[in-house]
């Protein structure tokens, strides 16, 4: 069966959406982190090793010490990004790259204290040129003109 039909018809197994696994150092010190500077709220913790955060629509497991390395990449969706920005500043959550238009998002980056970068991202802003991209690094990458 080729995938062109596979997709034209209800699948047999849906999928539920994707939830990224950021590892942590310290399950507590994650938690404090993403409940009060981040606004998320704790759903379930599982033996002080493993919890699940949310804030809406938005799910993140953390796993202390375990699954994968520190420094993972997250992209949220959400309403406006710029209104997220002020609401971080004001709770000290530390903003890794200012919002910033690109042809996918308006989109900024913050930084867990583990180093897990959580990528919020809102429409692009039509009236705006795009900025320069932050890589892992902390090298800024100038933006190029359309062509």
């Amino acid at each position: 069966m080729s995938s062109e039909t596979a997709t034209a018809t209800a699948p047999a197994n849906p999928f539920g959406g994707a939830i990224p696994i950021l590892r942590v150092e310290s399950l507590r010190a994650a938690l404090h982190y993403y409940v009060e500077s981040l606004g998320f709220n704790i759903v379930w913790e599982h033996k002080e090793l493993f919890a699940c955060v949310s804030r809406q629509q938005c799910r993140i497991f953390l796993s202390q010490g375990d699954q994968g390395n520190t420094g993972g990449w997250v992209w949220i969706g959400v309403a406006d990004a710029s209104t997220l920005e002020a609401e971080y500043r004001a709770s000290g959550a530390k903003i890794r790259h200012r919002p910033t238009n690109y042809p996918w998002a308006f989109e900024m980056q913050v930084e867990d204290p583990d180093g897990n970068v959580l990528r919020f991202g809102s429409d692009p802003k039509a009236d705006e040129p795009y900025g320069d991209w932050l890589d892992e690094n902390g090298r800024l990458w100038p933006s190029k003109p359309d062509a």
